[in-house]
């Protein structure tokens, strides 16, 4: 199991963890995705077929931005 994390800034309620949630599980191989709205991490674990760009761009596509660093 693989696991990568992303600071994003923007999320704030329970909205955003949903809408970041939905989309990232709509990938093949994510496994997991947790959200924490305190300290603004967004975590994926997955079986190692989904590359970094994926999650990035899934993340994007549910209107969020990434931090330059988790």
């Amino acid at each position: 199991m693989t696991e990568q994390t992303y600071r994003v800034p923007d999320v704030s309620c329970e909205h955003c963890v949903r809408a970041i949630t939905d989309e990232l599980s709509k990938l093949d191989g994510v496994r997991h995705v947790g959200v924490d709205l305190k300290t603004k991490l967004v975590t994926v674990q997955h079986d190692g077929s989904v590359s970094d760009a994926q999650l990035r761009e899934g993340i994007s596509e549910a209107g969020y931005d990434i931090a330059s660093a988790a």
